[in-house]
């Protein structure tokens, strides 16, 4: 099997799954090998039937019973070794396949909402790759791997007598037909089913995340009812795969069931009409149910098979939207201009841009205020702006290069962003500071907190830095986390700090703090972008950006600007005013 640390590479046109299970092909190899020495290995109990039948008790012999008990007792002990080992490669496939998996596709399922709207609850690639590990850790594909091996049964069969090699073929026709007709059955209630248990879970997680709103506006009733709904259609079609499939499920354990008194109803025909020897019956009954055993494994594991299958087309639909690129060439630390050229937003799931034609350059040591009407753009704006949304034209650059010419990860580290809607995750004041950051130097986590004028606020609580906010800070204020995720913004000092509302939940001391983050931005020869409501937060910014309906109303020096924007219309004239008809109310 390969090594661990290597990462498969999409070649030839494989897929990430496909070069995943490629680079396993040695372990898999060694599977179907061993599956033959086992499927030569179960044929100990027939023959030890047949020559206990047909020479121990013929004989009776002891001597002769012992000396096949003891290689029969060898033989079912290799068997059990073989087994174990062959069920162990199979889970290290699995582990090796999440392994080398997973990361890409929690890339795809954080990024996917930037791009377009998830279906469901957005966690169906996790829950598919899953699905697929499971099924490549159970017997499923030694199932698979026993299938060459069935011609090697029939044709015992047909050594011993034909009649019994043709009664296995028929048997083994009618059980795979039965299996291709439950598949066909239940495929579409299957998808139909995976899609309806996706939103399931959408439908329970938003009221999970929103529960204050729920209980506070009486809305848990409704969600309830909505969630219901959602159930019962699911519940419909889960229903119906089960019924189907049950079904046939069903007619193939009489079938088999049929089948083996069948076998031993031929025994005794072919020890009546053809004098064959009474060991015949047995070992035509053993050896018949032992062809058809690899089949009937299939059968067993068929509906892990189909889902696993639908996991996988999934997937790799999925991970098909994020072709493995090379790294790009790593850029110095951007110190000079931020630029937006020509810019066109459209967000993700809209077909409407919110933004058009934007453009402006700003040098090191400005900071912007982005004001406007609420749907103006300015939220849009600043997503294109830090890389989280890709622009539908024009370029956003630091220094003269594209954001596309930096890599995600190395990007982040020159840029802070305050989200509109604040989100910090699990874990301590500390770990959220320095964006989890492995062994992060308290110092800079103190300068940031500190820049953020929420060092004093922090001591003060019961545990201080290492203090656990719970999910989603769930243990602070609004505005004690707004202050954590400002200090988050401004860890390690980024260069471009972009702040969106940021004292929407902010006191004064909090505005106050605020300005003072933005000034010190600014002295340090940084950029700011500052998108706000409030006067307050504009009050260490020098430029200004004002946005209607998604362009720009204006763009220069602050005073200009809110002077074009706020100033009053003038009065009409009296050349202009119009004389009110009678009658009129006044």
């Amino acid at each position: 099997m390969a090594s661990r640390s290597k990462k498969p590479e999409a070649v030839s046109g494989r897929s990430e799954l496909a070069s995943a299970i490629y680079d396993c092909r040695r372990a898999l190899v060694g599977i179907v090998i061993f599956s033959g020495i086992m499927n030569i290995l179960t044929l100990t109990g027939p023959l030890f039937m047949l020559q206990v039948y047909d020479r121990v008790v013929p004989s009776q012999s002891i001597p002769t019973l012992l000396a096949l008990g003891a290689i029969v007792a060898l033989l079912y002990a290799a068997l059990g070794f073989f087994d174990q080992i062959r069920a162990r490669i199979l889970v290290r496939i699995g582990a090796y396949l999440d392994e080398v998996v997973h990361p890409k596709v929690f890339k795809a399922v954080v990024t996917m909402p930037l791009r377009n709207a998830l279906p469901g609850d957005g966690l169906q690639p996790l829950r598919d790759l899953d699905q697929i590990r499971t099924f490549v850790s159970s017997g499923g594909p030694a199932a698979f791997a026993d299938m060459p091996f069935l011609p090697i049964q029939v044709t015992i069969c047909f050594l011993i007598d034909p009649l019994i090699g043709y009664a296995v073929i028929v048997g083994a026709v009618v059980i795979f037909c039965l299996t291709l007709a439950t598949d066909m059955s239940v495929r579409a209630a299957s998808l139909e089913a995976a899609d309806k248990g996706g939103q399931r879970f959408a439908v329970i997680e938003a009221g999970r995340r929103n529960a204050e709103v729920l209980r506070s506006l009486g809305m848990a009733g409704r969600l309830a009812d909505r969630w219901g709904e959602v159930n019962r259609s699911y519940e419909a079609s889960h229903l119906r795969v089960l019924e189907r499939s049950g079904a046939f499920a069903g007619a193939s354990k009489v079938f088999r069931m049929m089948f083996q008194s069948g076998l031993l109803g031929l025994g005794a025909y072919l020890v009546i009409e053809h004098g064959a020897s009474f060991g015949i019956i047995i070992a035509a009954s053993i050896l018949g149910a032992r062809a058809l055993q690899p089949i009937e494994q299939l059968v067993a594991n068929w509906r892990g098979f189909v889902g696993s299958r639908q996991a996988w087309h999934r997937l790799n639909r999925l991970l098909a939207q994020f072709p493995t690129t090379e790294e790009p060439m790593a850029l110095p630390r951007p110190t000079g201009t931020l630029a937006v050229e020509n810019l066109a937003v459209v967000p993700p799931g809209s077909s409407r841009p919110s933004v058009v034609d934007v453009s402006f350059n700003l040098r090191a040591g400005n900071a912007l205020g982005v004001i406007g009407p609420s749907g103006a753009g300015k939220s849009s704006l600043v997503r294109v702006i830090i890389g989280a949304w890709a622009p539908a034209r024009g370029r956003v650059r630091l220094d003269g290069a594209a954001l596309e010419q930096w890599h995600p990860d190395i990007l982040g580290q020159h840029i802070g962003y305050l989200p509109q809607d604040v989100e910090l995750f699990a874990g301590t004041i500390a770990e959220n500071i320095s964006r989890f950051e492995p062994d992060a130097d308290p110092a800079l986590i103190v300068e940031a907190a500190k820049a953020a004028g929420v060092h004093d606020l922090v001591l003060h609580l019961p545990d201080g830095y290492t203090t656990d906010i719970g999910e989603n800070g769930s243990s602070l204020s609004a505005g004690q986390r707004q202050r954590v995720a400002l200090a988050r913004a401004l860890y390690r000092d980024p260069f471009l700090v972009v702040l969106d509302e940021p004292n929407s939940n902010l006191d004064a001391e909090g505005d106050a703090a605020l300005s003072r983050a933005i000034m010190s931005v600014r002295k340090r020869g940084g950029i700011a972008v500052v998108v706000a409501h409030r006067p307050s937060a504009l009050e260490a910014v020098d430029m200004a950006l004002a946005m209607v309906n998604g362009g720009m109303a204006a763009f220069g020096e602050k005073e200009e600007v809110l002077r074009k924007v706020l100033k009053p219309s003038a009065p009409p004239s009296i050349q202009d005013r119009q004389p009110e008809p009678e009658g009129a109310p006044s």
